[in-house]
């Protein structure tokens, strides 16, 4: 085989091999899959979990986390809060975050999920989802997660439509724009 050949037949492989990384993360398009966590704050009077069956009609902004992530707190937090306040009257769009921990499990606590959450004035439902044994966290599993920070955004159908690393506040506000306004369809969302 030619260097080129090889060359070509490299390029291929990583092309595929990146591909297929690509398409196992997340789950957009799918139905939202039911969060899960060890323990819960900040939830309405009676509940004693979050759930997204409870939560059905409504739009729902899921931010995972963990409390030692510098992004988290950098960009994460900040478009959580920017986002949470300008729908803080609705109460057809829902807020949570869950600490999904699968690195530094002595370090990112139930404790210290309470207090990151506290630290941006948010008074939204939080979860702490140490995964089990060590390993990570059930919820990133579930919604097939690359780390944290990490966005999922479900419309009232309860079908994801964002989930993935990185999203703006301007992006987040023309989505769920879009998904609290009957018959509005979105065809991209914004670049910033």
């Amino acid at each position: 085989m030619s260097r080129a050949q090889a060359f070509i037949l490299a390029l291929l492989c990583f092309g595929f091999s990146t591909d297929v990384r690509a398409r196992t993360r997340g789950v957009t398009g799918q139905p939202a899959p039911e969060v899960w966590a060890e323990a819960w704050r900040n939830l309405p009077k009676g509940q004693t979990k979050f759930s997204l069956k409870a939560a059905h009609g409504k739009v729902v902004y899921l931010y995972f986390f963990q409390s030692w992530c510098p992004g988290c707190h950098s960009r994460g937090f900040p478009t959580l809060k920017a986002v949470s306040q300008r729908y803080a009257e609705r109460d057809d769009v829902v807020f949570v975050a869950i600490q999904t921990v699968f690195e530094g499990f002595s370090t990112n606590t139930a404790a210290r999920a309470w207090s990151s959450v506290a630290e941006f004035g948010l008074k939204i439902p939080v979860g702490h989802d140490p995964g089990p044994n060590g390993r990570r966290s059930e919820t990133m599993n579930r919604y097939r997660s690359g780390g944290t920070p990490w966005t999922v955004i479900i419309g009232s159908d309860g079908v994801v439509k964002f989930n993935g690393f990185h999203i703006t506040p301007r992006r987040a506000f023309t989505l769920i724009d879009t998904l609290l306004s009957p018959g509005k369809t979105l065809m991209s969302l914004p670049r910033d």
